[in-house]
């Protein structure tokens, strides 16, 4: 297993592989694995129920038991548009066959929208946890906005057998503030319900890319979307993995402390998401990664990231495109390539 994980990252295996943080220690997080849900999860305020919803995610699939997380999420259809997203992969126009990948793969939930998992709900809810994703931002209206806005309800969610939510709210958007509302108050919603709360903690605001720079996946922007995400109830944060840092210098943007750059994250992508890690409460909170867009070398992008993620001290991935844009079989093999580094026990966390 190691020895193909070595392959896939090429010139950069030595690199990733064998980095030490120094920056946060790995003894100061609280780190997936098999008790996690008994040592860490079960200190909080949330329900029995939900810490039950959470435990059901845990359980299941390839990683069941391990602590870590691989999530096959298809909001694409409206997040990009049905054609954009399935027209390399016409059956997954039919939801049937992306519960169905999901299910092949051995991933540990499946997320979707209301209208995809609510039309096979009966054949599927009993066979692999379900997520339903509640807001969108869709690309029909003219002119384009980027706002998330609900969809669907918790109580919808949990109708169809659901064991959890997912939301998404643009952090830094001029919307942002009423989104934190509408999703704090669903997830309180769905934790009265017994079921599991995961939010996109996403950035969105034009201004966000300074001097050609795009920091919207800064680690110090997204760290403190992490925090605010953490804040208002999520269970597991969804986050893009950062690719640079100095967004609050460069933009000017509100607070933050030198020592941020200096003590608490280097260059190295892993300490960069090990800051990440922090910011969700020191890993009391899960932190899970996207796997990003499909292209032409996604099984070395997807290792690679899942490498950074559990070595960082996150909780796993939640990759789409790059699954469900190829053929089901090479879907399958590529979530179990991400999966096969949470199950490697050389791949260790820095």
């Amino acid at each position: 297993m190691i020895d193909r994980i070595t392959e896939l990252l090429g010139d950069e295996a030595e690199s990733l592989l064998s980095h030490v943080c120094a920056t946060i220690p790995k003894q100061q997080l609280h780190l997936p694995g098999p008790d996690y849900i008994d040592t860490v999860f079960v200190q909080s305020d949330r329900p029995a129920p939900v810490v039950r919803a959470l435990a059901t995610m845990l359980g299941h699939g390839r990683l069941g038991g391990t602590g870590y997380m691989s999530i096959l999420p298809v909001d694409q259809g409206i997040e990009h548009s049905a054609a954009a997203s399935f027209a390399p992969n016409p059956i997954y126009f039919d939801p049937a066959g992306i519960v169905e990948l999901a299910i092949e793969a051995g991933c540990n939930a499946v997320c979707s929208t209301l209208g995809v998992l609510g039309s096979v709900a009966r054949k599927y809810a009993h066979k692999i946890p379900f997520m339903l994703k509640i807001n969108h931002n869709e690309l029909l209206s003219l002119p384009a906005i980027h706002d998330e806005t609900l969809f669907a309800s918790v109580d919808q969610a949990f109708d169809m057998g659901a064991v959890a939510v997912g939301a998404t709210v643009y952090f830094g958007s001029p919307e942002s503030r009423r989104q934190i509302q509408e999703v704090s108050e669903a997830f309180a919603r769905a934790h009265e319900l017994g079921m599991a709360c995961v939010l996109w903690a996403y950035l969105r605001n034009p201004a966000f890319v300074k001097g050609g720079v795009d920091y919207h996946t800064a680690a110090d922007l997204t760290g403190q979307a992490n925090h605010l995400a953490a804040t208002i109830g999520a269970d597991v944060v969804k986050q893009k993995q950062a690719t640079n840092n100095g967004g609050y210098t460069a933009i000017g943007l509100g607070k933050t402390d030198k020592r941020v750059y200096a003590e608490l994250t280097t260059d190295h992508p892993i300490d960069l998401t090990r800051y990440q890690v922090a910011n969700c409460y020191m890993g009391r909170i899960g932190l899970i990664n996207s796997g990003g867009a499909s292209g032409a070398a996604d099984f070395a992008e997807a290792v690679k990231t899942a490498v950074i993620n559990k070595r960082a001290g996150g909780m796993g991935l939640i990759s789409g495109r790059k699954a469900f844009q190829r053929p089901m079989a090479e879907g399958v093999k590529l979530l179990n390539a991400i999966q096969d580094v949470y199950l490697c026990p050389e791949v260790t966390v820095a």
